[in-house]
C-alpha cells in the first residue's frame, strides 16, 4: 500500500478497534449489580442508543423507589474503565451528569446536579459473573 491507501487503512481499522474496545467496556457494565448499602439491585441493558440501569429489587421499606424505575444513562468510554456523560431520571423528571468507573466484578458511580454542587456516589457489585 502507499501512501493515501495507507492511511485509509490504518483510519479504517482504528475506527474498528475503537468500536470493538467500546463494546467490550460496554459489556462490562451490562447485567445485574446490586447497590453497596444493599438495599437496591439494577439490571443495566442498551436501551435504544443509551443504556438503562432498571430497579429489579428493592429493599422492603426503602422508599422514594420501587421495582421497574429506570435511570437512562446516555454515557461514552472516557478511559478504558470509565464512562461519562448525562443521565435521566424520569420519575423524578430529573438530569444528572453521571461518571461511572467498571472494574471486573464492582463499579462506582457519581450522578451529580446543580453544576456539580451537589453529587453523591455509589458503589455496586456485579450479581452474575
Amino acid at each position: 500500500m502507499r501512501g493515501r491507501q495507507a492511511i485509509l487503512f490504518l483510519t479504517a481499522s482504528l475506527a474498528v478497534s475503537s468500536h470493538a474496545s467500546a463494546s467490550a467496556q460496554a459489556n462490562a457494565m451490562l447485567g445485574e449489580w446490586a447497590r453497596g448499602d444493599g438495599a437496591a439491585r439494577v439490571r443495566i441493558v442498551p436501551c435504544g442508543g443509551d443504556y438503562c440501569a432498571i430497579n429489579t429489587w428493592i429493599k422492603p421499606g426503602v422508599a422514594d423507589e420501587k421495582i421497574g424505575d429506570r435511570l437512562v444513562m446516555s454515557v461514552k468510554p472516557a478511559g478504558p474503565s470509565d464512562w461519562t456523560g448525562t443521565a435521566f431520571d424520569p420519575q423524578r423528571d430529573r438530569s444528572y451528569t453521571i461518571s461511572i468507573n467498571v472494574g471486573g466484578a464492582s463499579m462506582a458511580t457519581r450522578g451529580c446536579i446543580l453544576g456539580g454542587l451537589v453529587c453523591k456516589s455509589v458503589g455496586w457489585r456485579k450479581l452474575d459473573n
